[in-house]
């Protein structure tokens, strides 16, 4: 849809009332796919978005949006703004920003995955399932299966010149297996996450779900103690994303981080060096340009355990007296101008999977945790969570292990890490970009057992 016309009729009517302006357009097209006993359970095609405008009056920056992006909707949303702005209380300096001198060319939207004919897909999820059925007797039920896809525009155009573009897609597959053998019943699951199809491998998947089930059939707990632990790659992922907070500039600047005045200072492990990179092909997080039209930038966060900055949008930045590293986010056309990583990972290290486990005498080796989000405090760094994964004994896997509940905190874990792998795994999409990290090493943390 050609929204030309409807941006320029915003900004001429708005030129008597409001200082600068800015529009922000989203479009958002989902496929999700769930399949149940070899039937289609689940199909849904949905189309959503919108448009948000800022404009600013008086040094003041007001706020509106509205679902229907027609000129019908132009007066009504600059009254809004401008009322809005009327109540601002904060007195952070805010600007619209004016654009950067040059943004890469990026090549996010992949024309053959919308090209592939639904039919394809779904039975690419009907023979996931089938698969994962048929590899064990020991598979007595699938508890999820799913094939998702996005696409996605985003428009943004303001008054100091500002005129951008782009267009995503990418796909997603998620399994999920039981597994019972007598009265013992574990979990496996897998997942891929791509803008090419032709990367999606049903096998491969149905075999890592049903292999990870079966290897925890006959888990007990462990005695409690200090253990050195190998957090698998995703699991590290997923940890890394909950204390994302600590690494925002809005956070540090209001005191809700342990790393305010720590640039430059060391805060990981020599070996540890953490990316944002929005320029990866086939990164969910990968984009040219932020939400407020800033060019996005590689950067090292952590390198080689010296913290060199923290996320920045340009209000954050301008606080600073910096320049905004080009993380400005919006989680949706409905939503205030946040701060987000794009593509956030740990670099890979120089340990295979294979010689982390060598490496290991008598420790554990966690595949999965939960209560991230109630047994984590992103503030203090404090976690404790339970978790299962497989007891480690003379550099060999002994046996599975649950019922465990790992304890520690987040900053001591990243001057704890000892050994880095090569495997590195993104994590299912979360917070606006993904999250990514090889299998890691720490020297030891508290495990509450037997």
């Amino acid at each position: 849809m050609d929204y030309k016309n409807t941006v320029e009729k915003i900004f001429e009517s708005g030129k008597d009332s409001l200082d600068d302006m800015e529009v922000f357009i989203e479009q958002e097209k989902e496929i999700e796919i769930d399949v149940f006993e070899g039937e289609i359970d689940k199909y849904n095609i949905s189309e959503s978005g919108g448009l948000s405008f800022r404009g600013v009056s008086n040094g003041k920056i007001g706020y509106s949006y509205t679902e229907k992006i027609d000129e019908s909707s132009v007066n009504l949303i600059i009254k809004d703004a401008v009322e809005n702005g009327k109540y601002i209380d904060s007195l952070d300096k805010e600007e619209i920003f004016s654009g950067s001198k040059e943004y890469e060319e990026l090549n996010l939207y992949n024309e053959e995955l919308s090209k592939t004919p639904l039919d394809k897909k779904m039975e690419f999820v009907k023979s996931l399932e089938k698969e994962a059925l048929s590899l064990d007797n020991r598979v007595v039920s699938i508890d999820g299966c799913s094939y998702g896809e996005v696409e996605s525009y985003r428009i943004l155009q303001n008054t100091k010149g500002i005129n951008l573009e782009e267009k995503k897609n990418t796909a997603y597959c998620y399994l999920s297996v039981v597994v019972k053998e007598n009265e013992d019943i574990k979990t496996g699951s897998s997942y891929i996450v791509s803008n090419d199809f032709s990367k999606f491998d049903y096998k491969s998947l149905a075999k890592e779900a049903v292999e990870e089930g079966l290897s925890m059939l006959g888990a007990k707990s462990i005695k409690s103690g200090n253990y050195p632990i190998i957090f698998e790659n995703h699991i590290f992922a997923n940890i890394l994303e909950t204390f994302i907070p600590i690494f925002l500039a809005e956070n540090v600047q209001k005191g809700l981080s342990l790393l305010k005045s720590k640039i430059d200072n060391e805060i990981a492990a020599p070996i540890f060096t953490l990316i944002d990179n929005p320029f990866m092909e086939d990164g969910v997080g990968s984009r040219a340009f932020d939400d407020e039209g800033m060019a996005t930038k590689y950067k090292k966060i952590i390198d080689e355990g010296i913290l060199k900055t923290y996320f920045h949008n340009w209000k954050t930045a301008n606080k600073d007296g910096i320049s905004s590293t080009g993380n400005g986010y919006r989680g949706s056309y409905k939503s205030p101008l946040s701060i987000a990583p794009t593509n956030l990972y740990v670099e890979n290290g120089d340990s295979s999977f294979e010689d982390l486990i060598k490496s290991t005498d008598h420790g554990l080796l966690i595949i999965d945790v939960q209560g991230l989000h109630s047994g984590a405090n992103p503030v203090s760094g404090d976690y404790s969570l339970s978790a299962y994964g497989y007891e480690i004994e003379n550099g060999n896997i002994k046996r599975p292990v649950n019922q465990i509940t790992i304890a520690g905190n987040f900053y001591d874990t990243l001057k704890d890490i000892e050994k880095i792998g090569n495997d590195l795994k993104f994590a299912l999409p979360g917070m606006g970009g993904q999250i990514g990290s090889p299998s890691i090493k720490i020297k030891k943390l508290s495990v509450s057992g037997e």
